[in-house]
C-alpha cells in the first residue's frame, strides 16, 4: 500500500512538473514526432523498394504493395486500440492516472503566457464540428464531381464514423471536463476521449491520404508532417486551453489513428479487390 501511495504521489509530481514546463515539453514533443515521422517514411519507402518483384524493376506488384500497407494499417489499428484501452482501464480501474492530469491542468493555469494560449484557442477551431462538417462537405462534392464515387463514401464513414464513436466513447466513460471558467473557448459535453484530438487526426489524415497521390513525389513528406504536426497541435490545444485532460487528448489520438487506419485500410483493401476482379475479366 505504501508502495502505491508513493507512486501515485510520484506521478502527480511528475505531471506537475510537466505542467511547469508545458510550452517547452510541447515544442520537445512535437520535434520528436515529426522526426519520427520522418523516420517511418523513410522505412516505409525502404520497405517497398526492398520487396519489390522483381527486385531489379522500379515499381512494386500490386499485391505485394497491398500486403505492406495491410501490415502497416493493422500495426497501427493495434497500436491504437492498445493504447486507449490502456488509458481507459486506468481511468476506470484507478486514481493515478485522475490525480496526474489534474496536478498537470493545475500547473498549465499559471505556466502558459497569454499569447500562446490566444494561438492555440485559434488553432483548436480548425477541428471544430462546423469545420470538420464544411471541409467534409467539399471534399465530397470535389471527390464525387470527379468521379471519385467510392473515396468520397470512405471519407463520409471517415469522418462520420469517427464523430459517431466518439460520441458513443463519451456517453460510456461519462468524464466530467476540468473545472475551468476562464477558457478563451468553450466546451460542454462529456471529457473522454477528445473529439477534437480525434477528429483532427481522421478529417487531416484523411486529407493527407487524398492529396498525396496528386502531389509530387518531393511533397509527400512535407505533406505528411504538416499533416501530424497540425493535428498533434490542435489536439494539444485542448489540454493547454483547460477545456481536456492531458489523457483525454492522448486516447483521442489513439482512437482517432485506429479508426483512420481501418478506413484507409478498408478502402486500399477495396481498391485492389475491384483492381484484381477486373484484371481477371
Amino acid at each position: 500500500m505504501q508502495d502505491d501511495a508513493d507512486l501515485l504521489v510520484q506521478g502527480a509530481l511528475w505531471a506537475l512538473w510537466a505542467g511547469q514546463h508545458a510550452l517547452p515539453l510541447f515544442f520537445v514533443m512535437l520535434a520528436l514526432l515529426l522526426a519520427a515521422t520522418g523516420v517511418c517514411w523513410w522505412a516505409y519507402g525502404w520497405a517497398l523498394r526492398r520487396h519489390a518483384v522483381p527486385p531489379q524493376q522500379s515499381s512494386i506488384s500490386p499485391t505485394h504493395f497491398m500486403k505492406l500497407r495491410m501490415a502497416v494499417g493493422v500495426a497501427v489499428i493495434l497500436i491504437g486500440t492498445g493504447v486507449f484501452t490502456a488509458l481507459a482501464a486506468q481511468l476506470v480501474g484507478g486514481v493515478g492516472l485522475t490525480r496526474a492530469d489534474q496536478a498537470l491542468t493545475d500547473a498549465l493555469r499559471s505556466s502558459v503566457p497569454q499569447p500562446a494560449l490566444q494561438v492555440f484557442a485559434a488553432l483548436t477551431h480548425l477541428a471544430d464540428a462546423a469545420t470538420r462538417t464544411g471541409l467534409s462537405i467539399a471534399m465530397v462534392i470535389a471527390l464525387m464531381a470527379v468521379g471519385r464515387r467510392w473515396l468520397a463514401l470512405g471519407w463520409v464513414v471517415a469522418v462520420a464514423g469517427n464523430g459517431l464513436l466518439t460520441n458513443i466513447l463519451k456517453q460510456i466513460f461519462e468524464r466530467v471536463r476540468p473545472p475551468n471558467v476562464d477558457s478563451l473557448v468553450l466546451a460542454q459535453g462529456n471529457s473522454f476521449p477528445s473529439g477534437h484530438s480525434s477528429g483532427a487526426v481522421v478529417l487531416y489524415g484523411m486529407l493527407a491520404y487524398v492529396a498525396l497521390p496528386l502531389l509530387p513525389a518531393r511533397w509527400h513528406l512535407p505533406a505528411l508532417v504538416a499533416t501530424v504536426a497540425l493535428a498533434f497541435t490542435i489536439g494539444a490545444s485542448r489540454m493547454f486551453l483547460r477545456v481536456h485532460f492531458a489523457s483525454d487528448v492522448m486516447a483521442g489520438f489513439a482512437s482517432g489513428a485506429a479508426w483512420l487506419a481501418l478506413c484507409i485500410t478498408s478502402i486500399e483493401l477495396t481498391r485492389w479487390y475491384y483492381q484484381q476482379r477486373t484484371s481477371r475479366h
